[in-house]
């Protein structure tokens, strides 16, 4: 149906913009929290940097269009059940502060719906396990491993060099490496709307084959950059304030740990969570300083997010997915 092909289109691009308003945090948290750059500043800076970095295809955007479920086997309600389940419970955890994944949020949402379609004999075990699960799990403990490592040697450069010249120097650096942040952010999240807009036109018979048009790469990365410009004060109020003092030369060791993660992942087809990645990074240049310095009861409540956002929004995807199916859709 061509109005459901429409319809995976528009919200695919509004999941695309909760995306970049919810995940704005992850870029501009610690710029912020340091007082380096003024908050307008700094959601501009990302959003243009989000726009440039979408505008790269990665196997990220392939991931999700083939390498999760049967493509053969889903159809437009379920991909637009998938989308539905992933907008509201990035609109949930947006709305109680909660920086959970609006990437896994997506995958959640496409696995629930298509396991509710056709059991789960359509989901690519394989990619699921390799592709998000090993990830999920592996890359906030790496971004917290290299965040703590170099941190620690940043303490010993900053011994050796004592004076108010660092607190320059790292100001400079941390601007740079949010920069990297920003674009690592569009060049691994954009993707994740970009492949399910392909899967849904796929599905609809409007493409030959799933892969990505070039007018949806150009939207995905306009409308990520809009969703970032527009802010998410309320998370940005956990991942800055809430986890840890920062300093510049932390806001820097946490932006270039969770960087090098996410960079990594996007050149290796893996949709990792750019929200995590910075709140291990965050997490583990704070307890370089000392374990105290961290207060545990935000990376628990991340963490529990975390653990939550697979299983809840697949349950919403599901959920739309049977109502779709009531009135006839599917």
């Amino acid at each position: 149906m061509l109005e459901l092909a429409f319809l995976i289109v528009f919200l695919g691009l509004l999941f695309d913009y909760t995306n970049g308003f919810h995940d704005a945090a992850n870029v501009v948290s610690t710029v912020i929290a340091t007082r380096v750059l003024t908050p307008v500043a700094a959601i501009i800076m990302a959003g243009v940097l989000n726009t440039i970095g979408a505008t790269h295809v990665s196997g990220v955007a392939q991931t999700i269009a083939t390498g999760l479920v049967d493509a053969r086997e889903a159809t437009q309600v379920v991909v637009l059940s998938a989308v539905c389940g992933a907008i509201v419970w990035n609109l949930a955890t947006w709305y109680f502060g909660i920086p959970s994944s609006s990437s896994y949020a997506l995958i959640g949402g496409l696995l629930g719906a298509a396991w509710t379609h056709a059991s789960h004999q359509t989901i690519l075990w394989d990619g699921v396990i390799y592709k998000v699960i090993i990830p999920m799990v592996a890359s906030p403990l790496l971004g917290f491993g290299l965040g703590y490592f170099l941190m620690k040697w940043l303490y010993v450069y900053i011994g050796k060099r004592p004076g108010s010249k660092n607190k320059k120097l790292f100001a400079h650096l941390q601007i740079g490496s949010a920069c990297v942040v920003a674009l690592a952010h569009g060049l691994n999240d954009a993707q994740k709307s970009m492949g399910i807009i392909t899967l849904g036109l796929f599905v609809s018979g409007y493409l030959a084959a799933p892969e990505i048009p070039i007018w949806v790469v150009l939207a995905c990365a306009l409308v990520i950059g809009l969703g970032t410009a527009s802010g998410g004060f309320r998370i940005i109020r956990t991942m800055g304030f809430g986890i840890t003092r920062i300093e510049p030369y932390q806001g820097f060791a946490a932006e270039c740990s969770a960087s090098i993660v996410i960079l990594t992942a996007s050149f290796m087809g893996m949709p990792v969570s750019s929200a995590h990645m910075i709140a291990g990074s965050i997490t583990g240049v704070g307890s370089a300083r000392s374990m105290d310095s961290v207060r545990w009861g935000v990376p628990r409540k991340i963490i529990l997010a975390w653990i939550l956002t697979l299983p809840g929004a697949g349950t919403v995807g599901a959920c739309v997915y049977l109502i779709a199916r009531l009135i006839g859709l599917d």
